[in-house]
């Protein structure tokens, strides 16, 4: 006795796949698709369906498996039938950052060395007021005056508006301009 080709089997499954996927889709494009796919996967992994056993659940078992990868794949996708999206995508040129810096360079660099000072120390180097007023020798209040007058003349020199962020690369550069505190390095 010769075994019949278990492939042969697949097309008698078709109509019952079909209502599944229908079932499962409720769209008939997509349920046509999926059946296309699990017919696929199942003619080219039929050397691990075992003979004797029962072809539609193997088939049934692909079809939902099928079915709910599809849907986890579809959560992480975006619907853009009409390029709508795609079209308001941008990527801000890496040079602009750069040109920044170089704005921001010549700029601190018409600061008085008092005030150069103190941003680099309260900004970029991250020490607190009373650190930077200890290593200057003079008063807290000082330190302070002096970064709040560098931040201020920095915005001036840079043209930069109080609510008009900065985008800049350096995240020292970024602590001594605002004020946010030691720079991570």
């Amino acid at each position: 006795m010769s075994q019949s080709d278990p492939r042969d089997e697949l097309v008698d499954h078709l109509p019952a796949l079909r209502a599944f996927a229908i079932n499962l889709t409720r769209n008939s494009s997509t349920a046509d698709d999926m059946v296309q796919d699990t017919v696929v996967k199942a003619w080219s992994n039929i050397e691990k369906f075992q003979p004797g056993t029962n072809m539609r659940a193997w088939l049934f078992t692909i079809l939902r498996n099928t079915y709910y990868s599809n849907r986890r794949k579809a959560k992480r996708e975006v619907a853009d039938v009409d390029g709508a999206f795609t079209e308001g995508l941008a990527e801000k040129p890496a040079h602009d950052g750069r040109l920044h810096l170089t704005d921001f360079r010549k700029a601190f660099i018409q600061l008085p060395d008092e005030q150069r000072e103190t941003l680099i120390l309260v900004g970029a180097s991250g020490f607190s007021y009373e650190e930077a007023a200890d290593m200057c020798g003079v008063a807290v209040g000082t330190i302070k005056s002096r970064a709040n007058r560098g931040r201020k003349r920095l915005a001036e020199l840079m043209h930069l508006d109080e609510d008009e962020a900065m985008e800049l690369t350096d995240k020292a550069t970024v602590a001594v301009v605002t004020a946010s505190g030691p720079a991570a390095f």
